[in-house]
């Protein structure tokens, strides 16, 4: 019967909520989501920011009373996720070119991958590929561009890597430190949360407000 409850909990999860992922499956469903959002075109959704904070942020014990993660181990599951799903994402890019793009429907996917191309363009690969990291839908997206452009395996490599690290432990630390150093940090958890998601959102905007407005300075010259 205990067994037959857990199982319904854990199907019964909200992937759209980081402690809902985070009480079901624990420091191995924080790899699981990390890779898949990176990885796979389908985990764009994922909430991989609020996710990092919150389980950095439950390490402390503070956050929720019947939920506490190890940190040491949750570092580990949140490094590889990120790295492997990147690199997954670049292989699946270079074997499959475009074709996986273009089988999506999803509109907010698609602009990810505008966002993504203009990334690399502007800031060239190692700047793209770390910045990337920092912007939701567009870390998803531009690891398998970055296969169908060419980028050289290395040079994508090299800088994944980097700028997976430093974006998982991170904000992964970040919330930890947090947790340590405020007390009753449970009162302000879903205010922070939000303040993680709209932090997180400013570089996408901040794209899209730049890319509509050369297009109107285009529009104007011509």
């Amino acid at each position: 019967m205990t067994t037959a409850m857990h199982l319904a909990s854990q199907l019964a999860v909200n992937v759209l909520d980081a402690r809902s992922l985070l009480s079901a499956f624990g420091v191995l469903g924080v790899g699981v989501v990390l890779f898949a959002e990176t990885g796979l075109l389908i985990g764009f959704f994922l909430p991989g920011d609020s996710l990092l904070f919150t389980a950095g942020l439950l390490c402390t014990g503070a956050a929720d009373r019947g939920l506490k993660l190890s940190l040491a181990p949750l570092l580990v599951a949140a490094a590889v996720g990120a790295v492997a799903g990147s690199q997954c994402g670049y292989l699946l890019g270079r074997r499959a070119g475009g074709a996986l793009l273009a089988r999506s429907r999803s509109a907010r996917l698609h602009e990810g991958a505008k966002r993504a191309e203009e990334l690399l363009e502007r800031y060239g690969y190692a700047k793209a590929i770390v910045l990337a990291r920092f912007v939701p839908v567009v870390r998803t997206v531009l690891n398998p561009m970055a296969g169908a452009l060419g980028v050289p395996v290395r040079t994508f490599t090299v800088w994944q890597v980097t700028g997976g690290l430093v974006w998982s432990l991170g904000l992964t630390l970040a919330g930890y430190a947090l947790g340590s150093s405020v007390p009753n940090v449970d009162r302000y958890l879903l205010p922070m949360v939000a303040v993680i998601v709209t932090l997180s959102l400013i570089p996408l905007a901040a794209e899209v407000y730049r890319s509509r407005r050369d297009a109107k300075a285009k529009e104007i010259r011509g």
